[in-house]
């Protein structure tokens, strides 16, 4: 990357010098206070080259761009009359919040931990309900049966972990709003609710509402919960507070949950699958293929976790989704576009790529897809959404639907179609990758050039061949820099990490405010905010510890770094302390990815641990091919 040449770009993109109020960098990105964020442009700067993706969180316009960010950002404020800021988030915090921006974060925070759990219960149900199609088990069998325990379980008691999740996300005592969920998911109760009498606490009306499979009255429920919680810690001695704060909190909390939040959100949820479900059946031909062509966007935007409770609201209340389709048909026609830019590029680094990504695509993954390939070329991007959209139309012909949550909008998640549809369901996929890869290759594109040939001295190749030498990797095992419980990094909210752009690694849920050093190596980063750090160690591994998310608008609080960038260190050595239950209490998330930001110089990256975890212990195997590493040499 030529570090000034970005930054030319991404200054110009951006609106302009006069369009930026102020610009600072944290560990992967720069982040940018706009005047205008509209004047942006964000396709062709995801297209520039060492920009990854784009984002923007409340006002502030975010550049992800890597390992790279602090040279980048270095040749902005060296090329610019811009200021340096020692301050990463004091500006923004000091800006009104965009609610829209904060509702999609809240949503996402707390949707992407449960989805593993959700899309392997719903994959069970579409095994059962393949065998039962098959003929090859009865409806009636005990074998049967138990499967739909197992794949019903997590959507039944969808509340609990609902109530788990948020209560991360609001920054409160999860297991405190498990027992709020588990409460209004009571037997007792629901044997009252069914006898259909009037029910009431106190003498306050408590009204009857289905609450199992539902998401908006516990998500309203741990919200207020979280305010109760924060409130009563707050007023009450230290000496108490194990036994009142969780006390006062349930019995504030349930009853105004039965009695006001609960109903309420219930009756938003139905209406809300109501609506949905009657624009789909009145105008489903415009609807499918608008929302299938445009759900690309969607998930640029970030909108698309917004759906999320949408969709789940409507499989419990109507038992099918029409919105889960279209996000199919959308990661099938970018990988039809990528597959034809494959076929037709002459660049054979470009072509592996593109084959590669058409590849992921087609499993439920985009992103590599769309950032790597057809957005950067442009005319592919509209390719696939038209493809998408050719696919809707397919699907709202035939009233395609979605039965259930299993996995990935991909290939491994087809079971989320079994039902009368089926064969549609496949033809209307097939479609949306023929319609996009035809579209591409009708469009054409203007082609990644190929990197002319360098000729080189004898003397230069042997310089060459010595850096060669000295740079390559050898395979390593990597130690847990924290004590606390393993979590996969797609659980982590931010997409930067759950989508694995920064590389492949894991999460640690710490139970220990304690960051101590996985590796023999050097501290390549130390960030102002002390909350990551970048190492490389002494085999050549670079590896990214963010503790926490979003925790750079802490300014440092609640952080003690123990080192400084370029100190040596010795594996175990303390690297950073912080104050685990005070990030909690300011509403972050401290879970703490670990990434091997030079995943790409790595054969395979593999997890060595589950569950509890202590510093130390190893967690990830990074292996090299043999002919490479420094053994065979």
């Amino acid at each position: 990357m030529n570090h000034s040449k970005t930054a030319e770009e991404i200054l110009q993109l951006v609106g302009g010098e006069s369009n930026v109020q102020n610009v600072i960098h944290c560990m992967t990105r720069l982040r940018f206070n706009l005047y205008d964020n509209s004047k942006a442009d964000r396709q062709a700067l995801e297209q520039v080259d060492g920009v990854l993706g784009s984002n923007i969180s409340g006002s502030q316009f975010q550049l992800i761009i890597g390992n790279e960010v602090p040279k980048v950002y270095k040749e902005i404020i060296a090329n610019s009359n811009l200021s340096e800021s020692k301050s990463t988030e004091g500006e923004e915090s000091k800006q009104k919040k965009n609610v829209i921006s904060s509702i999609f974060d809240v949503i996402s925070g707390v949707f992407t931990p449960i989805l593993p759990a959700i899309a392997g219960a719903g994959m069970i149900k579409g095994i059962a309900a393949l065998l039962v199609t098959f003929g090859w088990l009865q409806e009636a069998s005990q074998t049967y049966q138990i499967l739909t325990v197992i794949g019903d379980g997590a959507f039944y008691f969808l509340p609990i972990l609902l109530a788990i999740s948020a209560a991360r996300k609001f920054g409160s005592n999860p297991y405190v709003a498990a027992a709020i969920g588990a409460a209004i998911l009571h037997p007792t109760l629901t044997a009252m609710f069914a006898e259909g009498g009037s029910i009431s606490f106190v003498g306050l009306p408590v009204t009857v509402a289905t609450y199992s499979s539902t998401v908006i009255p516990i998500l309203l429920a741990i919200w207020i919960a979280s305010y109760v919680e924060k409130w009563v810690d707050r007023v009450t001695h230290a000496s108490l507070k194990l036994i009142v704060v969780p006390t006062v909190t349930l019995l504030v909390v349930v009853p105004v949950t039965l009695i006001t939040v609960g109903p309420l959100g219930a009756i938003a949820g139905n209406y809300l699958s109501t609506g949905t479900n009657f624009l789909f059946q009145n105008a489903g031909i415009v609807a499918m293929i608008l929302l299938a062509g445009t759900f690309s966007l969607i998930i640029i935007t970030g909108m698309h976790y917004a759906l999320v409770p949408i969709m789940l609201n409507n499989i419990a209340v109507n038992g099918f989704d029409y919105m889960i389709p279209a996000m199919f048909l959308a990661n099938f026609g970018q990988a039809g576009a990528a597959f034809a830019v494959a076929m037709r590029s002459k660049n054979k680094k470009f072509k592996s790529l593109s084959f590669t990504t058409a590849l992921t695509a087609t499993m439920g993954v985009t992103e590599p897809a769309m950032y790597g390939v057809n957005m950067r070329l442009k005319k592919p991007f509209v390719a696939a959404l038209i493809g998408a959209a050719a696919g809707g139309l397919l699907y709202a012909l035939t009233d395609v639907k979605a039965y259930i949550v299993a996995g990935m909008a991909g290939l491994p998640g087809l079971p989320t179609f079994v039902g009368p549809e089926f064969i549609f369901a496949i033809l209307g996929l097939v479609l949306a990758f023929v319609a996009a890869a035809v579209m591409t290759w009708i469009m054409g594109f203007e082609d990644v050039a190929a990197p002319a040939e360098e000729t080189t001295t004898t003397e230069e190749k042997a310089v060459d061949t010595a850096e060669e030498t000295d740079s390559e990797k050898a395979s390593e095992v990597i130690a847990s820099p924290l004590t606390g419980e393993v979590r996969s990094l797609s659980e982590v909210s931010d997409p930067t990490f759950a989508q694995e752009i920064m590389g492949k690694g894991t999460a640690i849920f710490p139970t220990v405010g304690e960051v101590v050093s996985p590796v023999d190596g050097e501290v390549v980063t130390l960030f102002a905010t002390k909350h990551a750090i970048g190492l490389r160690s002494t085999n050549g591994s670079e590896v990214l510890i963010h503790v926490g998310i979003d925790t750079v608008k802490l300014n440092g609080e609640h952080f003690t770094a123990h080192i400084a960038s370029g100190d040596k260190v010795q594996k175990g050595q303390k690297l950073v302390s912080f104050d685990i239950e005070a990030i909690q209490a300011a509403g972050y998330d401290v879970i703490t990815p670990i990434i091997i930001t030079n995943t790409a110089e790595y054969e395979d990256i593999t997890a060595l641990a589950e569950g509890a975890v202590n510093s130390g212990e190893a967690i990830l195997d990074l292996a090299v091919p043999a002919t490479t590493s420094k053994e065979a040499s």
